[in-house]
């Protein structure tokens, strides 16, 4: 039962009309003119690549932008058929749940039972009614009762995207905003969320931004595409714009799903579904080899081949007999003034590898990364090794400096030539897709180019033999992904070593040589990643997901066997 005691009018739950935004200073509009309109009951999913307006255009809903944020609006902005503007963002509250793109602004309560509550509180529901509502949110989302009394400060990035879900479900709002909601969550945990958020109700709308579509998109009604320049290029059902449009989205750079690109394959060789698919198994269940015409299945299987080999490991193997470049011995980790989490770690990183660190939310990949780059003390044991750079899960945290060129220029060593600077800055600039934004300031720039920029600033100096990434591909589009592999795979071809923390599995595929698996307080599994890719139930234990692949390299299995 919702506690706003005034339904919103029937219709449309959030409205643009001829909208535009401009930052001050900005040489071009961050969003617009865009006209868009959300029903009530109506689950819509925007998509476009990073710095295409799509948080922008979501912070103009209650007026966060120009309210809390300063830029120029123009156009009209409704809510529940009335103007965004005769309100100050905090008086929606009680009808729209918001959540931010970066967890920690949302998370403002010390413990989790705090921030969970804090909605309800300013509500003044009853102690007993609050207590009710947050146990149920914190049970349909996946936090455990024992976080209850936890500080939020000591929380994992997947753990605080968790929490932050349940402080705004728990509101129970007449529409549902989410901005990049599963981008730190293990695959099952995304799962999960994408079917909380999604599950329909007629009262409720719900906008989403997301680059995770697979496990998503069955449950989206209608699609909203911004294009680079901020205006809308596609608009309509998953189905229609997958099939229709997909040469489109590729070219800006938008995610899409896997069904998506093995769908094209299939249309090519004249066997696609009579209705475009949304996942692996709806575009092969027609090519069944059991039921199918055995004629059919041989005209597929170069398709399905195919699309199979995109998935093919990327990364050089490196030599058995490799030189140890980092090591962990009989270490036991714990996370800056927290408890300790990994125990008795055994782990040696090789020169030239690339070595995919998995596993689920809160299961210590992060401490263990720092504790593998010489960052974070060890409770016990010791390290041996060369030093290690690290880039951080939020890449707030390590920008230093006023402006996009500033922040590489300082990750040179101060002896350079300022002539080879210049020239190594222009070529990072290059590579990661950041030219024409090298006076911005790093905290103006989209969540995906924050991204791109931590990567340049770590990876133009040879200063460090290991790195440490840590969640890289959150929130990078299409684009900013290929620009990351061709980057690691250049790192691995003049010697560097890397070490991905990542719940991205098509991308640990396509690029780790090697995997370790952690959970349980310690390292499950070490070995290369194509074999712990293949081993379900130890994927399902730790509370990952087969690859997009699985599904049609099982198809080639059985119609190979047929």
């Amino acid at each position: 039962m919702r506690s706003d005691p005034q339904s919103p009018r029937a219709g449309f739950a959030a409205e643009w009309h001829e909208v535009t935004v401009q930052y001050p200073f900005a040489k071009r509009q961050a969003v617009g003119p865009v006209s868009l309109g959300i029903r009530q009951g109506e689950r819509v999913l925007l998509l476009g690549p990073s710095g295409s307006g799509k948080s922008t255009l979501l912070l103009t809903l209650t007026g966060l932008v120009p309210h809390s944020i300063p830029a120029t609006v123009n156009g009209d902005v409704r809510l529940f058929g009335a103007n965004v503007g005769t309100r100050q963002p905090w008086a929606w509250a009680a009808q729209v749940a918001q959540y931010f793109q970066d967890a920690d602004q949302t998370l403002c309560g010390m413990r989790v039972e705090d921030e969970i509550a804090f909605a309800l509180e300013n509500r003044a529901l009853p102690p007993a009614r609050i207590a009710e509502r947050v146990k149920e949110a914190m049970e349909r989302v996946g936090v455990p009762e024992s976080w209850c009394s936890r500080p939020t400060s000591t929380l994992s990035g997947g753990e605080r995207q968790l929490v932050a879900l349940a402080a705004t479900l728990v509101q129970d709002a007449f529409l549902f905003i989410a901005d990049e909601p599963t981008a730190h969550l293990a695959p099952q945990a995304a799962d999960r969320l994408h079917a909380l958020l999604t599950e329909h109700d007629p009262s409720r709308g719900v906008l989403i931004v997301d680059h995770r579509l697979d496990g998503l998109i069955q449950q989206i009604d209608r699609m909203v595409v911004l294009g680079e320049n901020g205006t809308i290029i596609a608009e309509g059902p998953p189905r229609t714009i997958f099939r229709a449009k997909r040469d489109l989205l590729a070219s800006e750079g938008i995610w899409h799903p896997v069904a998506s690109d093995l769908d094209a394959r299939l249309v090519a060789a004249g066997l696609a579904p009579r209705v475009a698919p949304l996942s692996v198994e709806e575009a092969l269940a027609h090519l069944d080899p059991r039921t199918a015409p055995r004629g059919h299945v041989e005209k597929a299987l170069p398709a399905v081949e195919a699309f199979v080999a995109e998935y093919a490991m990327q990364g050089v193997q490196t030599a058995p007999d490799a030189p140890v470049l980092a090591r962990l011995v009989n270490a036991d980790c714990a996370p800056f003034l927290g408890p300790t989490i990994l125990r008795s770690i055994d782990l040696a990183v090789h020169e030239g590898e690339i070595l995919g660190v998995l596993g689920a939310n809160g299961a210590g990949k992060s401490t263990l990364g720092l504790c593998l780059a010489g960052l974070l003390p060890l409770k016990a044991g010791k390290r041996i090794g060369a030093p290690g750079g690290y880039a951080f899960q939020r890449p707030e945290n390590q920008f230093t400096a006023g402006t996009v060129r500033d922040e590489i220029l300082d990750a040179l060593p101060k002896s350079m030539a300022a002539k080879a600077k210049a020239e190594r800055v222009a070529a990072a600039l290059l590579a990661w897709g950041l030219s024409g934004l090298e006076s911005r300031h790093p905290f103006e720039l989209s969540q995906g180019q924050k991204r791109r920029l931590a990567l340049a600033s770590l990876t133009v100096s040879d200063h460090w033999p290991l790195l440490v990434l840590d969640e890289p591909t959150a929130g990078l589009d299409m684009h900013g992904v290929s620009m990351l592999i061709s980057e690691i795979l250049a790192l691995q071809e003049r010697g560097q070593t890397v070490a991905v923390i990542t719940h991205d599995m098509d991308f640990a595929l396509r690029l780790c040589t090697r995997s370790i698996i952690v959970g349980e307080g310690g390292i499950l599994a070490d070995g290369p990643t194509q074999d712990l890719m293949r081993d379900t139930a130890l994927l399902r234990r730790a509370g990952l997901a087969e690859p997009s692949c699985a599904k049609a390299l099982q198809w080639l299995q059985r119609a190979v066997s047929c």
